[in-house]
């Protein structure tokens, strides 16, 4: 009897075009039988509205819109830091968008802690909520939102170069005494990071639920 060909891994677009998100997608997926493809390997794009009231519903309409230009799975997601004592000033949904469109990650950071300079002790309090969606060909299969864990804004920015992930560089945690871009893997993990239990739900997703297209 001849013995079965192994199954080749599913390909899943990473949707998405920010690098240090494609590198966190990467993350989530590792261990799994998929494979990781990009919009740049692929040569194609897709532009979702992104309006939609939630961040889950931004996520969900994202991987929709990219897995429907694809044709293929994909998996996107949306998220944004929680400032209470901003109130009406502050929406996690326009974390990226708050300081205008022309602006670059360097003068976003300066512009949020503009913001935050009139508040001290609790009320520099933030979280991040982010929320994870997976779709097949223009159809939802799963969609996730979590919130993260307590920290503060900083009082001042770090030096160097601001990556992509910006917001992390000023989501700080006193008693590590690092922010959250600084953070070790066993520190997140021990901090029950929102990031590491959006991978269990994914792994879990894929290994017990998913099933994988005949195609």
């Amino acid at each position: 009897m001849a013995t079965p060909r192994p199954r080749e891994a599913t390909p899943i677009l990473l949707a998405t075009g920010n690098g240090d998100k494609q590198t966190a997608f990467r993350s989530l997926l590792d261990g799994l039988p998929l494979h990781p493809v990009t919009p740049n390997d692929l040569g194609f794009t897709a532009s979702p509205n992104e309006d939609g009231d939630t961040h889950q519903a931004i996520a969900c309409e994202k991987a929709v819109e990219w897995s429907k230009a694809g044709s293929m799975l994909a998996i996107a997601s949306d998220g944004g830091l929680v400032v209470p004592a901003l109130g009406p000033a502050w929406e996690s949904r326009h974390t990226r968008r708050f300081a205008g469109p022309e602006v670059d990650d360097s003068q976003r950071v300066d512009r949020l802690l503009e913001l935050m300079a009139p508040y001290t002790g609790a009320d520099r309090n933030a979280s991040w909520a982010e929320a994870l969606a997976i779709a097949y060909k223009g159809r939802l299969l799963a969609s996730w939102e979590l919130l993260g864990v307590t920290g503060e804004i900083a009082q001042a920015r770090q030096p160097g170069p601001v990556p992509e992930f910006w917001a992390f560089t000023v989501w700080n945690f006193p008693e590590l005494g690092k922010t959250y871009n600084e953070l070790t893997p066993d520190e997140l993990e021990s901090m029950n990071d929102h990031w590491t239990r959006l991978g269990n739900l994914v792994r879990h997703f894929f290994r017990s639920i998913f099933v994988p297209p005949s195609e």
